[in-house]
């Protein structure tokens, strides 16, 4: 029903060698400063003194074990709340990337001489790079995810305005944030119902012009227990296999069905249906998966199957993980069982989250992206930030860290565009895991495009592909 077959994607692949934003900064500047055609490099340092080293590492060095819940909240931690919200007083942005001391004023090159006729392109030629014209000119959206502080902060909004054309909810569309307990107990179905937090971002999507990735429906992570055991108690047996299944085909098909009730389906363009189903060893996800222990290692094929029926074609659906660059062999073996009767793909794209340090190797982590992209399916990199030094030992962000983080972001960049280019991925759209370090989920390693005060680094050159300011 989906659009390729796998036997002619398996003829043509070629075999080669080979996870949010949502923690908020304690303050932000008071005023607005220019959110395109920056020039400043970050000042040393912008890591906070006296962090502690993040827990949520991703990544896997060469030769050692990977930490398996990777994306998992810290032990102890609270489950998920409307974080995103502004704190009451919090102070609006300073002016901190005006235009540096001695630069000359801008001339009046760009004016129309009198009697002159209207020039047909000047305007574009002056116009500043932005992340999402860099992305444009190789057919691609940019993104990041988005949270309810960030669109009622008018700064903060402007700046992703200004360079994303694309957004992925950071939490609100996920199962803990749409699935109605309440309401399930009372009707003896589970029952999605749209949070006020989605509906509010996917206005603000439409009013700004922004696509919209799903993420995520099918997930042993921040998916409520209730949903598997009987009558909605978690006091009682798990159901059996069948009315699991009876309850995720249920809940596939009400996520699409409220799309188009409330009049969203035409923002998205994809949709994770499931995540994070394998380990590093080749494995399925068997702890805390309760999806698997109730139904079995077929709960991925009738995910898609179910995403399949009741999603719009105009919706791609996706498999997404991390530490792709460790389970593509897994992924490649994945991707080929989930096909219909006539050997249809059930599925359009694999999403990779692509959570990188500056330590990891960048050509094996390109080749694993040519190797996934062989399969014909669309590859997108969906959570990317990258981290300075390794999961094992962050580093703290001097200018030299910076340099290198400014030149690793330029390479990946280049590096996709390339194979974009040369038609060995289909990649139409990458995101951010956020843009600024001090709203990431990883804020101690530094990862994203700004720094803490919302000033420009090197790897926001990186990935403008200016390579003179990106670090070298």
């Amino acid at each position: 029903m989906r659009k390729r077959c796998i036997a002619g994607i398996l003829t043509g692949m070629m075999v080669l060698s080979l996870v949010a934003c949502g923690s908020r900064e304690d303050s932000t500047p008071d005023t607005p400063v220019s959110v395109a055609g920056v020039t400043q490099v970050p000042d040393e340092g912008t890591q906070p003194d006296g962090e502690a080293e993040p827990t949520k590492a991703e990544q896997k060095p060469d030769g050692e074990a990977e930490p398996t819940k990777a994306e998992q909240k810290p032990e102890g931690e609270a489950e998920p709340t409307k974080a995103e919200q502004k704190p009451d007083g919090e102070a609006e942005p300073t002016k901190a990337e005006q235009k540096p001391e001695g630069e000359a004023e801008p001339t009046k090159a760009e004016q129309k001489p009198e009697g002159e006729a209207e020039p047909t392109q000047a305007a574009d030629s002056q116009a500043p790079l932005t992340i999402q014209s860099v992305f444009a000119q190789n057919g691609m959206k940019a993104g990041t995810c988005l949270t309810t502080q960030m669109i009622n902060n008018s700064y903060l909004a402007d700046l992703i305005t200004a360079n994303f054309n694309s957004v992925t909810m950071e939490n609100a569309m996920k199962p803990d944030y749409i699935l109605d307990k309440a309401e399930s107990i009372a009707t003896g179905d589970i029952v999605v119902n749209f949070n006020a937090d989605m509906a509010a971002m996917l206005d603000w999507a439409r009013a700004n012009h922004m696509a919209v990735r799903g993420h995520t429906i099918i997930w042993y992570s921040q998916t409520p227990k209730w949903i598997f055991h009987e009558n909605f108690d978690t006091n009682a047996p798990f159901v059996t296999r069948e009315v699991m299944l009876a309850r995720m085909e249920s809940y596939i098909k009400q996520v699409f069905e409220q799309l188009d009730d409330y009049g969203y389906t035409d923002l998205f363009y994809a949709y994770d249906v499931v995540n994070e189903a394998w380990m590093e060893d080749g494995k399925i996800r068997e702890e805390m998966n309760y999806w698997y222990q109730i139904i079995g290692a077929d709960y991925l094929w009738y995910a898609f199957y179910y995403a399949n029926q009741y999603a719009p074609e105009s919706i791609d659906l996706y498999y997404n993980d991390y530490n792709e660059q460790y389970k593509t062999d897994a992924l490649l073996k994945f991707v080929d069982t989930l096909v219909d009767e006539e050997g249809n793909y059930l599925i359009d794209g694999i999403g990779l989250q692509a959570h990188l340090y500056t330590g990891d190797d960048l050509d094996n982590y390109l080749k694993t992206v040519e190797r996934l992209g062989a399969t014909g399916l669309k590859i997108e990199l969906t959570e990317l930030d990258v981290s300075l030094g390794t999961w094992q030992n962050t580093l703290a962000a001097t200018d030299e860290n910076l340099k290198v983080q400014g030149r690793y972001y330029y390479e990946l960049t280049d590096g996709l565009f390339k194979l974009v280019q040369e038609g060995k991925v289909t990649m139409d759209a990458l995101t951010f895991w956020g843009f600024a370090d001090g709203l990431s989920w990883r804020k101690d390693a530094s990862p994203l495009l700004y720094d803490t005060m919302y000033l420009p680094k090197y790897a926001l050159y990186g990935v403008l592909q200016q390579k003179e300011k990106a670090g070298y």
